[in-house]
């Protein structure tokens, strides 16, 4: 996520929904504690262009509820990694020894740290690194942005024959009777309109660009009514990853920014 970036539900930080428990921790992830489990992606990271890590024995841990952390096994790990003499507490976790990372003249302050003492055993042999710290994540050959993508989030796309009536300041800014509905786990649905069904001519350009492992990069719209300019309200993906490509060039609109209509009823 890119500093600035609204902190709205199309920044991808979905819930997990498991149906069967993986591992023994999961009672103490459901009292608000930590979730562990073996991850089957073959998981690299680079700074700089070099390899930090990299690893076919990934492990997921839930540090919070709504989407996984990769842990590295210690033997997998390329880079060096220097005591630089900082601790940090978890309950759950056990105290963490922090490190700096350098690979081939290249160096990231503070960017890893172990439990060698945790109270889970699973973690005591693994290296946390921070994400933002290292250039580039790759789960098998594809980069993944933001964070892992958990194992239990599914994103559905489905035309739909809906009518959708989106309203801003008494205006409507767009309409149609044949939405693209992404229904993703954990999120309400977004509804996705067609440029040539949006008042284009109320649009304003915006910087704005958020990222979602599941669907990629959005770029943003502003809406000027009247003279009042709306910030953010529109998103659109113009490239999204695979598993997203139904929605291409399409716009949805945030509820709590306009005034979403889905068969006459506000959503």
């Amino acid at each position: 996520m890119t500093a600035g970036t609204p902190t709205a539900p199309e920044i991808a930080t979905t819930p997990h929904t498991p149906t069967t428990p993986q591992t023994p921790h999961t009672a103490e992830h459901a009292r608000g504690r930590v979730r562990v489990e073996p991850g089957l992606k073959r998981v690299r990271a680079y700074l700089g262009g070099e390899l930090v890590a990299d690893t076919t024995h990934p492990v997921l841990v839930w540090e919070n509820p709504h989407y996984p952390a990769y842990y590295i096994p210690a033997a997998d790990v390329r880079a060096t990694l220097t005591a630089n003499g900082k601790t940090t507490r978890s309950p759950s976790r056990g105290d963490a020894t922090r490190f700096d990372v350098a690979v081939a003249g290249h160096h990231a302050a503070d960017a890893a740290w172990t439990h060698a003492q945790s109270p889970l055993p699973e973690l005591r042999e693994l290296v946390r690194f921070e994400w933002d710290a290292l250039d580039e994540w790759l789960e098998e050959d594809e980069p993944v942005f933001v964070h892992p993508r958990s194992p239990y989030t599914r994103v559905d796309i489905l035309a739909a024959s809906r009518e959708v009536r989106v309203v801003v300041d008494g205006v409507t800014v767009a309409e149609t009777d044949r939405p693209t509905i992404l229904y993703e786990t954990g999120l309400p649905p977004r509804y996705y309109l067609r440029l040539t069904e949006v008042r284009t001519e109320l649009l304003r350009p915006s910087d704005t660009v958020t990222h979602c492992p599941y669907k990629g990069t959005a770029t943003y719209r502003s809406l000027d009514i009247g003279g009042t300019v709306h910030e953010d309200v529109v998103w659109t993906y113009r490239s999204p990853l695979f598993e997203s490509l139904k929605i291409t060039g399409l716009v949805s609109f945030y509820p709590d920014r306009a005034e979403i209509y889905v068969d006459g009823e506000r959503i």
